[in-house]
């Protein structure tokens, strides 16, 4: 059920992404309107998400994620509904929280299960969230064959939620509590004093750049730097998460032979090459294929570092979340900045940027033994005392 939920949110991802050439045209959005519609979310969730993650620890999981699915089948509601900017604005200000409420706990129940198989589970999870992001470009596609446009898909999903708002409703989501929300709350503040998990959460935060933020300005790249067609750059969309969905099919396979940081390691290094070789080479088929590289390259640059957090956290799963949305204010910056960027001094100069996502890695990564998984980490008391 978790995997199915996880699977859905980026269905939605996907499509959205893949949607944004269509959604700019019918709304007449700026580059600038467009870095807003995609960090608002991500700031607002970053916000008041800490305290789903509270909640989830102090006994009231199940609650946090039915709401929040509940509030995320509004949102998809309000964004087909949406006819200027001020509406999409509010639909994608209450889509952001409501994912992190419906999706994250999820996933910390998910990382609970099986406490000493996370970083594969974790890339389990991953592998769910490919397929979805593969499938959302796609189904987006048949809204237009048939018709219906970009509202239409919107309006699909929004429905689509109810019953999978039905099965969450059935299953075990809640773990024993670790106490009241007051230690709940102190936990939380007690991770965010260790320098591992601020190592991982900055690698979850700043990787991201080349996740989330190329997914979400790729097909405006490629309509508006490489010159190709709206059609063009859905399919980049869906060769990013096509391509997306074989590494992280990989890594599954990867992860048995190789460590995490390891393998993070040498993607960094081939993205190193293989960006810089996608923004200057000005074919658009080989722009293409080189997206689809740099998709495997990173396969593991969520996964991993998001294991690492949940390990470094055991037993407290909901804390974990929370500083994660933590961390996901520095995350909610990078769309807007990259936006106004390329308002002011254009998309392709803007793309540059996203190179700060491999040179993280090669900086921050873990040097020897020192915070790997293998480092016992403290109890949910030691972290509230």
């Amino acid at each position: 059920m978790f995997l199915a939920i996880e699977f859905f949110d980026e269905f939605v991802f996907g499509l959205r992404e893949a949607a944004w050439p269509l959604i700019r045209s019918d709304l007449g959005l700026s580059y600038a309107r467009i870095g807003l519609l995609l960090a608002l979310p991500s700031f607002i969730g970053a916000l008041v998400q800490p305290l789903f993650g509270i909640l989830g620890d102090a006994g009231h999981r199940r609650r946090v994620i039915l709401g929040g699915g509940a509030t995320f089948a509004l949102a998809l509601a309000l964004t087909w509904a949406a006819s200027r900017f001020g509406m999409l604005l509010l639909a994608f200000a209450l889509l952001g929280p409501a994912s992190g409420a419906f999706v994250s706990l999820s996933q910390a129940s998910f990382m609970d299960a099986e406490p000493a198989a996370r970083e594969r589970n974790m890339a389990r999870w991953v592998v769910a969230g490919s397929v979805g992001v593969v499938l959302g470009p796609l189904f987006l596609a048949g809204a237009l064959v048939l018709g219906v446009g970009w509202r239409g898909a919107f309006l699909g999903c929004a429905i689509a939620t109810i019953p999978l708002l039905a099965v969450a409703a059935r299953a075990r989501t809640s773990p024993e509590s670790i106490g009241g929300i007051a230690k709940a709350f102190r936990t939380t503040l007690g991770a965010l004093r260790r320098a591992e998990v601020i190592r991982w959460l900055c690698l979850q935060e700043l990787t991201d750049l080349l996740g989330d933020v190329l997914l979400g300005f790729v097909a405006l790249y490629f309509v508006d730097v490489a010159g190709a067609t709206p059609a063009v750059g859905a399919l980049a969309v869906g060769v990013l998460g096509l391509a997306g969905l074989a590494g992280d099919a990989l890594l599954l396979v990867i992860l048995r032979r190789v460590r995490g940081d390891t393998w993070l390691r040498l993607g960094a290094a081939g993205v190193l090459v293989a960006y810089p070789a996608f923004l200057l080479i000005p074919w658009i088929p080989a722009k293409l294929v080189l997206v689809g590289v740099l998709a495997v390259l990173r396969a593991g640059w969520y996964a991993i570092p998001k294991a690492r957090l949940f390990d470094q956290l055991h037993g407290a799963s909901g804390a974990a979340v929370a500083v994660s949305d933590f961390g996901g204010l520095l995350g909610s910056l990078l769309p807007i900045g990259l936006g106004v960027l390329a308002q002011r001094a254009g998309l392709g100069t803007a793309m540059w940027v996203l190179l700060g996502a491999p040179v993280a890695l090669l900086i921050l990564l873990p040097r020897g033994a020192g915070g790997t998984k293998d480092a016992l980490p403290p109890s949910p008391s030691d972290l509230a005392d």
